[in-house]
């Protein structure tokens, strides 16, 4: 089984990666945000989904989270590279849970769950 930590780093890092490789604004960081002006990303693990026991062992776990992207610009580009990013890595699963305008910070959000193996 491939260690948790090295998922999650792996998982992060190419997420900023691919925000960084089409030169957008965007940070991205983990858990949250330590600024206030969009664009950013941030990204959370919060528990396990179903995993794969063998003989009383883990032998896959699959790990639940959710990616959130906060931005004032319509039609953002970093929308369609954040799904890109997900629809490259292998097991994986996805969706766009959320879209919403938040009144108070007139910042458009959109949140994304998902699941890794």
């Amino acid at each position: 089984m491939t260690s948790l930590q090295n998922k999650l780093e792996t998982f992060g890092a190419g997420l900023a990666a691919a925000i960084e490789a089409e030169d957008l604004p965007a940070e991205v960081y983990h858990y949250f945000r330590p600024q206030i002006n969009p664009p950013f990303a941030i990204w959370a693990e919060d528990g396990e989904e179903d995993s794969l026991e063998v003989n009383n062992k883990k032998a896959e776990q699959q790990i639940h989270g959710t990616t959130d992207y906060f931005t004032k610009t319509e039609y953002d580009p970093a929308v369609d590279c954040i799904q890109g990013y997900f629809e490259s890595l292998e097991n994986f699963g996805w969706k766009l849970q959320m879209v919403d305008y938040e009144d108070e910070t007139h910042t458009i959000h959109f949140e994304w769950e998902w699941w890794l193996i």
